[in-house]
């Protein structure tokens, strides 16, 4: 079974024992957080499922840097450049259960 839940404003599709990168959650390694958007929730038949209070729980593995973005900007002829870059913060997740 498969659910699709919106985790920090996005969504993701993820089932019970998957590790996914979501932004900056609050909490230390080891905590425990539960989600209650749950915008669909699919069984292994195929068969989408109501359930009245959806929940996914997790388990915060780590909080990481993604890998560095660089944006160039320049105007040709003009001896304008301009290097920016940035980082994102990242939590690692493992999806423990879907109830």
């Amino acid at each position: 079974m498969y659910t699709i839940v919106a985790i920090a404003g996005q969504q993701f599709k993820v089932e019970a024992g998957n590790e996914i990168f979501v932004h900056r959650l609050q909490g230390n390694a080891g905590d425990k957080v539960e989600f209650d958007q749950v915008l669909l929730q699919i069984s292994d038949g195929g068969i989408v499922k109501n359930v009245a209070a959806p929940k996914v729980s997790a388990t915060i593995v780590d909080h990481m840097k993604g890998d560095k973005v660089i944006a160039f900007k320049k105007k040709r002829r003009k001896g304008y450049k301009k290097k920016i870059g940035h980082r994102q913060y990242f939590t690692r997740i493992k999806i423990d259960e879907i109830a």
